[in-house]
């Protein structure tokens, strides 16, 4: 070597650098990933017999050949879709991609996206176990015939939420199939569970073969999620339900005469597009009336969202989706799910809490919240050792956290450990305070979470405080010799105030379209008690061998089913309306104050939530069914909506497929779509000072009414009503009206309030925003 020049040495380095790079280029163009191909369904060919082979035979003229990929054809295509969209999805390489993307009838091509779940009483504080409401809704829907489908982790059959007892027969209608697999059989459907699906492909494309001595490859729910979120849809009464004595009383879902169907789309690793969009699919096939989908993927162009579009195509068919909003509050534009199409549920707290409390070695008693119930308790008339591995900055540290792996032993031990919330889940840091000796935990919540308590199952004694209670047990456990003790009190009911927004429920505005309010409505997600899966322990840790039948979550994935239950209920009573007058009538009796008679607030900062906090208000499911006038909405309205989203003609091809849809340009701005909220946005050029937006409302009450309303005043502009009242002559009569904005000085920061019809017997409510883009 020393006889080589330096600049040959160099050069055959560079060399072998420039092949090397070369063939790790080829081999990622060559690595197959899973996407989903859009399909003009009308573009087919007529040498096709159907679909599904003319997707088939193009996925295939596009492969490239190889000795590695001969004979894999088939096994490239993992699902072909056929109701709510059209297309297949398939794993191909870059270049089988690119060479598809020009193939006369494909519409659109999607990469896999992995979505993640977001993670009783609730009937009592809608209201709808009082012996009235029971009369307003049991004669319209005892024949059974509503169909919920839950797209999640499966169902645990077992659970007695789903005893079918006196249900009727399964309606003529349902196409629906119970498929069998590891641990669910044919025996496992009923007049209750009247389907139930597994969709894994994508999945398995993804992350491998799932492993079915670990986990189940059929529709039963090792995780109980999905458990949890069908319980809480069409759950059948259960008395005496109870988690370890928390909780007691009576269960049932919102709609406990509905049935369900599971669709199970969740496995170990994940939510995969691909099998989402199938489920989707399938169940608008089968016949369901109403989707809960308590999952959520990020947030991407209407045109790039495969969920968005399948929930279209289920909309052109009538079918109610529900989605949950997501759990990334309390961050501004941190939802998800924000298609105007799709029903999208933010969390709130109910009436009901688990008290708990921690008593310092000063004698002060802080408050806090708690579901342990173990053989091991504290003594009340002892103090223990209290320790914080933290700095008392604003910033946690990993031991601060209580992480795997970074408490020592001979510092914890007997000692009551306190660990700031954040990173690994909850329950999980009282496992590692408990496998490192200490005795308990204080589980401090950080800035993001403020003064809202969830309450977990722990395996040790744990009580969780809100962020001032935890500055202060973290500033006096830096002094010497620092004591406290944790005491457990039970169920408390009539907590004041409450409902209160969760700090944890994701947060508009809806940055896709500012016109467009979101979330649409809040519902109970904290601290809910539904049925749960028998696979495994309360706090969802391998470790825990406690079994229950049912459980207390936490999430927008517990609002979600939630509203969903309801719309089921809405659907029974009103068979003839369409998805948007369930959404309007859920949206315009929506309440804005909570049980002091105050604003709503918001459990992150303690203080009035907003529009983009709890979007049109609680949900009020009495009021619902009779809510005087609605703002219905077509597939043709959705579709003029997305003509004002510039999208190309090409884009706007994904959601015209059924219709053979065109833009007519009926709508001025987005902010034109009949929707229950109004949102006014002034754009940058400040010439532009008046905007008006268009509404028409239908009478859904007395065939003679008269409305007049009542709109907020607003700092910023002026806002006018034309015509100031409605007078109907005859139920299912139209009326429109137009809002006129007239800035007066433009505001830095929106501006809410509401529009409010009022005919002495409804109102009828509107949230509005005023929007004012700053100029660049």
């Amino acid at each position: 070597m020393a006889g080589i020049p330096v600049k040959f040495l160099f050069f055959f380095v560079s060399m072998c650098l420039s092949i090397n790079l070369a063939l790790c280029a080829s081999n990622m163009r060559n690595t197959k990933k899973t996407y989903i191909i859009q399909m003009d369904k009308r573009a087919k060919p007529d040498v096709f017999i159907d679909h599904v082979k003319w997707y088939s035979s193009l996925v295939k003229s596009v492969l490239v050949k190889s000795l590695e990929t001969a004979g894999d054809e088939e096994e490239r295509i993992l699902y072909s879709y056929q109701t709510a969209f059209h297309g297949v999805a398939a794993q191909l390489s870059e270049e089988e991609v690119k060479r598809l993307q020009e193939q006369y009838g494909v519409l659109a091509v999607f990469p896999e996206i992995k979505y993640e779940l977001h993670t009783t009483r609730s009937p009592m504080f809608l209201g709808l176990d009082r012996e009235d409401s029971n009369k307003l809704w049991s004669d319209r829907f005892s024949d059974h015939n509503v169909i919920v489908g839950v797209l999640d982790t499966g169902i645990w059959p077992e659970s007695p939420s789903f005893n079918d007892t006196g249900m009727t027969d399964v309606p003529a209608h349902w196409k629906g199939a119970c498929e069998t697999g590891r641990g669910f059989e044919k025996h496992h459907c009923s007049k209750k569970i009247v389907g139930a699906r597994v969709f894994y492909r994508g999945y398995e494309s993804s992350s491998g073969k799932i492993n079915e001595r670990d986990e189940y490859k059929s529709a039963r729910d090792q995780d109980g999620h999905g458990t949890h979120t069908a319980g809480t849809v069409a759950g059948s009464v259960v008395r005496g339900a109870n988690l370890l004595g928390y909780a007691y009383g009576n269960a049932r879902g919102m709609a406990p005469g509905a049935r369900v169907s599971a669709y199970k789309v969740c496995w170990v690793g994940g939510c995969f597009s691909s099998d989402i969009l199938s489920a989707v699919d399938q169940a608008v096939a089968d016949g369901v009336n109403v989707l809960s989908i308590s999952l959520g993927g990020g947030v991407s162009s209407y045109n790039r969202d495969s969920l968005s579009i399948a929930a279209f195509g289920a909309m052109e068919k009538g079918v109610f989706v529900s989605c949950s909003a997501g759990n990334g509050g309390p961050d501004p534009i941190s939802l998800t799910n924000v298609s105007p199409w799709i029903t999208t549920v933010g969390a709130s707290t109910m009436d009901r809490d688990f008290p708990a409390t921690v008593k310092l070695g000063t004698g002060k008693i802080v408050a806090g919240a708690s579901l342990y119930k173990g053989r091991k308790n504290l003594s009340t008339e002892k103090q223990y050792p209290l320790i914080y591995l933290g700095n008392n900055s604003s910033s946690s540290l990993p031991s601060s956290l209580c992480l795997a792996g970074t408490l020592d032993d001979a510092s914890v031990a007997g000692k009551i450990v306190i660990c700031d919330r954040g990173i690994s889940p909850r329950v999980q840091k009282g496992q590692v305070v408990k496998d490192a000796g200490g005795v308990g935990m204080i589980l401090t919540n950080t800035a993001a979470n403020g003064e809202e308590l969830v309450a977990d199952s722990h395996l040790l004694p744990a009580v969780a405080v809100g962020e001032r209670a935890g500055r202060e047990i973290k500033h006096y456990a830096s002094a010497r010799n620092a004591t406290a003790t944790l005491r457990f009190l039970g169920t408390k009911l009539g907590i004041r105030p409450s409902p209160v927004v969760a700090a944890f429920s994701s947060r508009g505005p809806n940055f896709l379209t500012l016109e467009i309010l979101k979330p649409d409505m809040v519902a109970p997600g904290v601290n809910i008690l539904a049925a749960w899966t028998g696979a495994l322990g309360p706090s969802s840790l391998p470790i825990d061998q406690r079994r229950t039948n049912f459980n207390i979550l936490s999430g927008t994935s517990m609002s979600c089913p939630h509203v969903s239950g309801i719309a089921a209920l809405l659907k029974a009573r009103h068979p003839d309306w369409s998805p948007a007058a369930i959404k309007s009538a859920l949206m315009t009796t929506a309440y804005v104050h909570d049980n002091t008679y105050k604003s709503l607030r918001d459990a992150s900062s303690a203080t009035p939530s907003t529009p983009y906090d709890h979007g049109a208000g609680h949900i009020n499911p009495r009021k619902a069914v009779d809510p005087g006038l609605i703002y219905d909405i077509g597939a043709q309205d959705y579709f003029e909506f997305l003509c004002t989203q510039e999208l190309s003609p090409s884009q706007l091809m994904v959601f015209g497929k059924f219709s053979n849809r065109t833009c007519h340009h009926s709508l001025a701005n987005p902010g034109d779509l009949n929707y229950p909220a109004i949102s006014a946005v002034f754009p940058e050029d400040t010439k532009v000072s008046v905007l008006t937006l268009h509404r028409t409302v239908t009478n859904v009450g007395s065939p003679i009414s008269n409305y007049h309303v009542v709109v907020s005043s607003f700092k910023g502009a002026v806002v006018k009503v034309y015509p100031a009242r409605l007078n109907f002559t005859s139920r299912h009569q139209k009326l429109s009206y137009k809002v006129t904005f007239e800035t007066k000085s433009r505001q830095k920061a929106p501006e809410f309030g509401s529009l409010i019809w009022k005919d002495g017997t409804h109102k009828v409510r509107s949230p509005i925003v005023i929007t004012w883009l700053a100029s660049l």
